[in-house]
């Protein structure tokens, strides 16, 4: 497992009877998290609370508000600036635990950098989010194509981008990722280093529908051929249940046999002041041998 252990404006406090009991840049939240499912103390009687979700047994759920709330605010990662805000169902709009990635692949693009002459790195990051990754990888240099289906999703990503400064190396695709794709290869584009941090299930702005254990092999193969020749990585991030590392690191290896380099496979996870990590997901990494030299 790698652990997110560094940060400073972000901590998880306690986990217990499926809840976690965290601190965002002084705001705590009380919400709930599948993996916790040991007991110990009662976290709903913590005086300091500032809201806590509640599920709905008809599915979704809400926020209590307990103390001051406020409806958004900032937290900060190293250089990094992020906005939270809490929405319908129990997220913030960050995961923490992704740092580890950001950390890596910021790592990768800053020596590619360093080590080519300072040459233009382009980066491709599908099902994107709010752009956790997209602004880590244009903070490190990178030009990064920023695609999501959801427009309020890319309109946080550019609020995130804006707030660390990079909004200018960052461009916003408002698509279904596969049609996206679909289109770049047409276009001959190609990346240095693909992200993508597939749904478990989704639907597009057309109505198309993902499916992850149907789709996602396909859809990497495809994504394969929008590398160059010397790309620089190829990170999956799934929080699929069941969905083990080690069947991310067969996706991948199966799909980029054409490239030298090495796979890994790890769940993410994030430390706790109860001294134990909190698992929170998984990710599978390519990272291309000597930039990716490709074989002839």
């Amino acid at each position: 497992m790698k652990i997110a252990d560094d940060w400073v404006d972000y901590k998880i406090i306690a986990t217990s009877d499926g809840m976690k009991l965290e601190s965002w840049n002084g705001v705590i939240l009380l919400r709930p998290d599948p993996q916790v499912i040991w007991t110990g103390r009662n976290l709903y009687a913590e005086k300091s609370i500032n809201a806590v979700y509640h599920r709905s047994e008809k599915g979704g759920g809400a926020w209590e508000r307990r103390r001051d709330f406020p409806a958004e605010w900032t937290v900060c990662y190293r250089d990094l600036k992020f906005k939270i805000k809490p929405m319908g169902f129990k997220h913030t709009g960050l995961f923490p635990e992704q740092a580890v990635n950001w950390n890596a692949l910021s790592s990768i693009i800053s020596q590619a950098k360093s080590a080519d002459g300072g040459r233009q790195i382009k980066v491709l990051n599908l099902f994107a989010y709010t752009g956790a990754a997209s602004v880590a990888c244009a903070k490190a240099g990178a030009a990064v194509t920023h695609v999501d289906a959801a427009k309020g999703m890319v309109e946080r990503a550019g609020e995130n981008a804006r707030l660390s400064g990079v909004d200018s190396g960052i461009r916003y695709i408002i698509d279904d990722c596969m049609k996206f794709v679909e289109r770049e290869i047409r276009r001959g584009n190609k990346y240095d280093g693909i992200i993508m941090d597939p749904p478990s299930y989704g639907r597009g702005p057309g109505g198309e529908m993902w499916k992850i254990e149907r789709d996602l092999f396909g859809f990497v193969l495809s994504c394969a051929r929008l590398l160059t020749d010397k790309p620089l990585f190829f990170l999956i991030n799934s929080y699929t249940t069941g969905l083990q590392p080690a069947v991310l690191k067969n996706i991948l290896t199966l799909a980029l046999k054409g490239f030298e380099g090495s796979f890994d496979a790890y769940e993410v996870g994030i430390a706790t002041e109860e001294g134990i990590p909190l698992p929170c997901g998984a990710s599978g990494l390519f990272t291309g041998e000597g930039y990716g030299n490709r074989r002839a």
